[in-house]
């Protein structure tokens, strides 16, 4: 059924075949963050308890908002360090950047004999996460087909949410120490499997290298100038469009000016990808990833948190699938309003839960070993048809071509920085007002969101990449 389901719309065509590959040599970084996003998890209860902890200290409340904040900070620098690397040395070296610090993350996990190593070790994690939401939708995007590539840019939230749950089942199952030991060959393969693929033919044209540019061209279309008289004509064309669509970008003006961003226009494109980074921190996802386990231990399920969580990590694999499919099909806008209203009603009844399990004396044992883990996969599942999968999406496509960098570089920035405060006071609000007073307001944000969308954001399914309008 996967291949069928692609292969109908010509994700397996042999024009797309590098294509596809190269996406998914670049996913495999997405999937190695995952990893260290879904390692948290099941690993701060262990941190946070006397009997399982690895260390001779263990963590409080205020110090595990912070570890699972720090990230978010080298998130903020990731931003800004990628998006210098992107436009000045390229998308390709960007690429190989982004596996450095991924590998220091792992090696200051091994180390860490303090709390101050953790908090580093996540910073690095950031670097890394901060640059992959800003490198691998662009670099995909400029490398496929308009037809398939919504779904091609959807692999990255597939790759990232497989990666949490491979980090929710190291963290529950495998020693503490042994961990990096396994995640650490992985960014060195990448780094071999990505000196296979070319630099971006946009990238190429914007520096002047007609040639090379051509090649590249040629190299992610899998050779078709070379399979006869008509397809060469075909190919020709294409690349002549694309040629002609870049010089018109480039002569417009030599380097990017103020007016370029702070004109209407511009302003207008730049809020709409704020609006959409809100929603996408403040909907709650994010922390309901980092700390599912915490959730499920207070709506005290009678099945083991981890394997809650290791349950809806699977639920968000499917989910994000989902989104691969159908994301060229029914457009953006469409998964986006289904997953706002059904998040929110998810997180509106799972805090109803949580009130009566936390303030109440209502017996929830009939209810308790399956009710909070459908509600939190129903809300997962639906935040990752839409939200979490198909905002990177979005944004790629609605900023025009000379401020996409510099546009979504902004907009990523600020989600780190909001995803920062999320998971700082998340903990902390559960604590201080209880779950369901926290998953109320991130149903209310879903409210919002479901409007917002509904009214203003336009269908940007099979728009030109290349084009300024």
């Amino acid at each position: 059924m996967f291949f069928k389901l692609f292969k109908n719309n010509g994700v397996f065509n042999v024009d797309y075949r590098r294509q596809l590959l190269a996406s998914i040599s670049a996913t495999i970084m997405s999937l190695l963050h995952g990893i260290g996003l879904g390692w948290l998890s099941p690993m701060l209860p262990k941190l946070q308890s006397p009997e399982e902890t690895p260390f001779n200290f263990v963590v409080d409340i205020h110090e595990s908002s912070w570890i699972g904040a720090a990230i978010c900070i080298g998130g903020v620098l990731g931003n800004l360090l990628f998006l210098s690397i992107l436009d000045r040395f390229g998308r390709k070296i960007a690429m190989y950047g982004l596996a450095f610090p991924h590998m220091c993350l792992w090696l200051f996990i091994y180390f860490a004999h303090s709390i101050e190593l953790l908090y580093a070790a996540r910073i690095f994690g950031g670097l890394t996460g901060g640059g992959i939401y800003i490198v691998i939708p662009i670099f995909i995007s400029e490398i496929s087909d308009p037809s398939i590539r919504g779904r091609l840019t959807s692999l990255f939230a597939l790759t990232l949410n497989l990666g949490v749950l491979i980090g929710y089942i190291l963290s529950s199952y495998v020693p503490y120490h042994i961990i990096p030991w396994l995640v650490l060959p992985v960014p060195v393969m990448y780094l071999i499997i990505a000196t296979y693929f070319p630099e971006t033919p946009q990238y190429l044209l914007r520096k002047g290298h007609e040639e090379e540019a051509r090649k590249s061209f040629m190299f992610y279309k899998n050779n078709i100038d070379q399979r006869g008289a008509a397809e060469r004509i075909t190919a020709q064309n294409q690349f002549e469009e694309l040629k002609i669509a870049i010089t018109h970008q480039e002569s417009k003006s030599e380097k990017l000016t103020l007016d370029d961003i702070f004109n209407r226009k511009a302003l207008k494109i730049i809020c709409t990808g704020i609006v959409l980074m809100i929603l996408n921190i403040f909907c709650g996802s994010f922390a309901l990833i980092n700390y599912m386990s915490s959730i499920f231990t207070a709506t005290k399920t009678e099945m083991h948190p981890d394997i809650n969580t290791i349950i809806i990590g699977c639920v968000q694999v499917f989910g994000t699938y989902t989104a691969t499919i159908l994301v060229d099909r029914f457009g953006r806008k469409i998964l986006m309003i289904v997953s706002t209203s059904g998040m929110g009603m998810g997180m509106a009844a799972f805090g109803m839960y949580a009130f009566f399990a936390e303030e109440t004396d209502v017996d929830l044992t009939p209810y308790s070993s399956w009710l909070p883990l459908l509600l939190m996969a129903l809300i997962i599942f639906l935040a990752n048809v839409g939200i979490i999968s198909v905002t990177f999406v979005v944004l790629v496509e609605i900023l025009p071509p000379k401020i996409r960098s510099i546009g979504s570089s902004f907009c990523l920035a600020l989600l780190s920085l909001f995803a920062l405060a999320l998971l700082r006071f998340f903990p902390v609000a559960m604590h201080s007002f209880g779950l369901s007073a926290t998953m109320w307001f991130c149903a209310t944000v879903c409210a919002f969101g479901l409007f917002y969308i509904s009214v203003f954001l336009e269908e940007t399914k099979g728009k030109s990449m290349n084009t300024e309008k």
